[in-house]
């Protein structure tokens, strides 16, 4: 199952956690960046386009400014991205300029990829980079991110990246070999293989005890959401291993292969799905719900028990059950206030060509 998932893949996402670019005193590991960026070039000498998402700013800051954990306050965080993105930039540039391989620097906010027409032009540079041979190093641009607007963490940054080229192949690198069942106990278990992400599964996710990361196994489960919903299979495996990347292309079992949904999302569908922070919430009775998940239809009105927060024609919002699950996204077609004065009428809310069924 592993080498037919992974056997046609040309153009990958490599994300790289702050714990495998990182010694155990927390401060960037020289060795560890030189067999990753030895791993990445023996893919672009194999043919395959390369993009990779990269943490350790603030990490690289912290060190500079004498900090031993990492900062609570958003000003500290974004002084120590802004002096440790130029350290990494520097690190990547000298260890792929020997290799003859040029690298872009790439910082995105998270409304750079929420705004169509910006979304587009950063697909478009991306694609016309990997067009050059260039591999595009990712970051998020922490030195002026909000926190309103962060992304988060960059494990889901990669998943975007990784929907919004569409790549055919997603790898999170970590400091663990996996998701394993038990982690930690002495009956730990490897997961191989991820078919669905259920309940249980998201019961073996935690969160990071790292003082330079943020995020943990749960972050990258929400990642592979994300990933395999659009149709790119994913996998959680070990930083530390060298020849680990060409190992997995070549159908090894390592790490965790998360496997893609059926029906790869089409770009624009990908942009209402991930792309948004929703603005409001839109609660359905279970015909409603069957209509837009089994048949593909349209939300009308009268399939409409609630409307929460305040959104305007135009807003990306969620569609949940009566339970509150959410299960599908959708592009508002009334505001939420034209919504009680429209709720005994046959109006479309939200097309189906507006409508992502997750």
């Amino acid at each position: 199952m592993r080498h037919a998932c992974l056997q046609s893949i040309s153009r990958i996402v490599v994300k790289l956690g702050t714990g495998v670019l990182t010694d155990s005193q927390k401060k960037p590991d020289p060795a560890q960046f030189a067999q990753l960026a030895d791993q990445l070039a023996s893919l672009k000498q194999a043919g395959k386009e390369v993009v990779v998402v990269t943490s350790g700013a603030v990490g690289a800051g912290m060190g500079a400014l004498g900090f031993d954990k990492r900062p609570s306050d958003l000003a500290t965080q974004q002084a120590c991205a802004a002096i440790g993105q130029s350290k990494l930039m520097s690190t990547y540039e000298g260890l792929f300029n020997p290799r003859g391989i040029p690298i872009a620097q790439v910082l995105l906010t998270h409304d750079d990829l929420e705004h169509h027409e910006r979304h587009l032009n950063a697909r478009n540079t991306l694609v016309t980079l990997l067009r050059h041979q260039v591999i595009p190093i990712i970051n998020e641009n922490d030195a002026v991110s909000s926190t309103e607007l962060k992304f988060g963490d960059n494990d889901k940054l990669s998943a975007l990246v990784a929907s919004l080229l569409p790549a055919d192949l997603l790898v999170i690198l970590t400091t663990v070999e996996g998701m394993f069942h038990n982690y930690g106990k002495p009956d730990a278990r490897r997961i191989s293989i991820v078919e669905s992400i259920d309940s249980d599964l998201e019961g073996h996710a935690s969160g990071t005890t790292s003082a330079t990361a943020v995020g943990g196994m749960a972050t990258k489960l929400q990642a592979a959401k994300i990933a395999t919903r659009s149709g790119i299979p994913l996998i959680i495996a070990s930083g530390r291993k060298p020849q680990l990347l060409a190992g997995l292309l070549a159908g090894e079992d390592d790490g965790t292969l998360f496997l893609p949904k059926e029906g790869k999302l089409r770009g624009r569908k990908r942009w209402i799905a991930f792309f948004h922070k929703p603005k409001g919430s839109l609660f359905v009775d279970r015909g409603a719900m069957d209509a837009l998940r089994d048949h593909g239809r349209s939300l009308l009105a009268p399939g409409v028990q609630r409307v929460e927060g305040e959104f305007a024609e135009g807003d990306v919002v969620r569609i949940c059950d009566a339970d509150g699950l959410e299960f599908a996204r959708g592009i508002a077609r009334f505001s939420a206030l034209q919504f009680a004065g429209e709720k005994h009428s046959r109006l479309e809310l939200i097309h189906r060509d507006d409508l992502v069924v997750l």
